[in-house]
């Protein structure tokens, strides 16, 4: 019987070059300009490691290689797993069906590792070709210690996978996870504007241990007592080769639902959440009320919405820390920054795909005695909740950094989000019923927006974000907080008019385009997985 990898190697190739053939000639010209310049930039990269190598003095690179390989280390390890749900791969579980040998899936998941390696490849090949060429170097030994390293990183890169992939099934823990990547992320922003601690400046001076995978293979590479290193080496590539067998063999066997269901159980309590949950009951009629309560709970629910909440609460904090640092206009308007940023985070759920975690279940709205008008009003309802929620929590931490704040600030901030907020639901409303796509709200990661209107929103946010704009420009041309905030109740009532124009197309649109909204929310998945 024919070997079933090359078969599966071609299939990984065309999903690699067109992940979505329906996203159209300008989607797929997009994409590829962005491979070009992101494959370019490594390649740049590849070819600076070749010309610093080639001249560096040999006592330069017995400091500076070490670090290099452990820098390409951590990349190839830490890259994959921040990334392990996006794009576009191969599910080889879905092959299980197949008479297919665990070994050979190995081997297969061992080449679409090594396919996901391209950027870390370039570099090293870069740094290998570079130190063959420099004279102080024995020829043969960069190949030696190259071939050593990339072994080692493979092998540990499929083992790493398959434990996060398992690790990501319980809930809570891949949410920590999650928010634990994000704020390594963040630390250079942090760096930059705390400075570098001495500690770590003096630990960059000295190599790291010679016990390590990248030393040892920095030793063969620069022919340092290479039979003792390249034998560390081979210990260490034995321990991945032996660490990537056993995940992948219980991965291969890992039930990612019934982890998911047995995290469930018992999440539903009485406790003070009722509560919460019934404030709309009081606020509003049904069944406004109770389809608000219905999404309260299930995004409060969706591993994917509270992490995008953290990240927006989080990493937005530190991201706008070293600009606010510097004073000016960032400086005065902090919070403001920081709301901002948590809520076009969360927006691609929230907002701009009402509909996706709902997914085959929307038939429902079609069938029930309630109108696509009021399915809308309480979706619109739940996030705006959501917003002022997180905006509350983005001030409460700004008080804990002994960010100034006074109750004009605080009340401008909310006056700001509000109006913003009738605009990008006008623009949300219309792209949930003309760009919908299914989600799975158990993912932390992935697209929330179709990927046509990712490319618009990029487009489209200045536009939203412009009446604002001309309200900060009243401020600061007439130096009048009443022209501020004149123009902004113009610029309310303008998204007012905006927000029921769009919501009567987008009820219009919903039974006009009823089957295409359906299909694209019903959509399962195959063995190639596209998010």
């Amino acid at each position: 019987m024919a070997s079933p990898i090359p078969a599966v190697l071609a299939a990984q190739w065309r999903v690699f070059r067109n992940p979505r053939p329906a996203s159209g000639r300008v989607g797929r010209i997009l994409r590829a300009a962005v491979w070009v310049v992101w494959y370019g930039i490594w390649v740049g990269v590849g070819a600076t490691a070749l010309l610093l190598a080639r001249v560096v003095p040999r006592p330069q690179l017995a400091l500076g290689v070490p670090w290099a390989l452990l820098a390409i280390t951590l990349y190839w390890q830490l890259a994959p797993v921040l990334t392990a749900n996006l794009g576009a791969a191969v599910d080889l579980k879905k092959l299980l069906v197949y008479p297919i040998s665990d070994a050979q899936l190995f081997s297969i998941d061992l080449l679409l590792r090594a396919a996901t390696s391209i950027e870390m490849l370039l570099a090293l090949g870069g740094l290998t070709a570079g130190l063959a060429a420099n004279p102080a170097v024995p020829a043969w030994a960069p190949l030696a210690g190259a071939a050593l390293l990339a072994g080692f990183n493979l092998f540990l890169a499929v083992g790493l996978r398959s434990l996060m992939e398992r690790l990501m099934g319980i809930r809570r823990l891949r949410e920590a996870f999650a928010l634990v990547f994000i704020l390594c992320a963040a630390l250079p922003q942090l760096l930059r504007y705390t400075g570098v601690p001495h500690g770590l400046r003096r630990v960059a001076l000295t190599p790291p241990s010679a016990w390590l995978p990248p030393s040892a293979a920095a030793r063969v590479v620069l022919g340092e007592s290479p039979a003792a290193s390249a034998a560390v080496a081979l210990l260490w590539m034995a321990a991945a080769y032996w660490f990537a067998r056993r995940q992948f063999r219980r991965s291969l066997r890992f039930d990612s639902a019934a982890a998911l269901a047995r995290g469930a159980r018992g999440a539903a309590g009485a406790g003070w959440s009722e509560r919460i949950y019934g404030l709309p009951a009081l606020l509003a009629p049904d069944p406004l009320a109770a389809l608000i309560q219905k999404e309260l709970r299930s995004l409060a629910r969706s591993p994917r919405f509270r992490m995008l909440l953290l990240t927006g609460l989080t990493f937005g904090m530190v991201v706008w820390l070293p600009a606010a640092s510097r004073g000016g206009h960032v400086s005065e308007n902090y919070p403001l920054y920081v709301s901002f940023y948590a809520v076009v985070l969360t927006a691609e759920v929230i907002i701009w795909n009402q509909f996706g975690f709902d997914r085959g279940a929307t038939q429902l709205y079609f069938i029930a005695p309630v109108g696509m008008r009021q399915v809308l009003r309480a979706k619109n309802a739940a996030a705006v909740l959501f917003i002022l929620l997180e905006v509350a929590l983005v001030l409460v931490l700004c008080l804990a950094l002994r960010v100034r704040l006074t109750g004009a600030k605080v009340i401008e901030i909310y006056a700001v989000i509000l109006v913003g907020l009738l605009y990008f639901l006008a623009a949300g409303n219309l792209s949930s019923l003309y760009q919908p796509r299914a989600m799975d709200p158990e993912r932390t990661w992935g697209r929330g927006a179709s990927s046509r209107f990712q490319w618009q929103a990029v487009l489209l946010l200045p536009v939203l974000l412009a009446p604002l704009g001309l309200a900060y420009l009243a401020r600061y041309a007439l130096k009048s907080q009443a022209a501020f905030y004149l123009v902004l109740a113009v610029d309310a009532l303008v998204g007012l008019a905006a927000y029921h124009f769009a919501l009567d197309r987008a009820v219009r649109a919903s039974e006009r385009r009823k089957e295409q909204l359906l299909a694209a929310l019903s959509q399962g998945s195959g063995p190639i997985v596209v998010e």
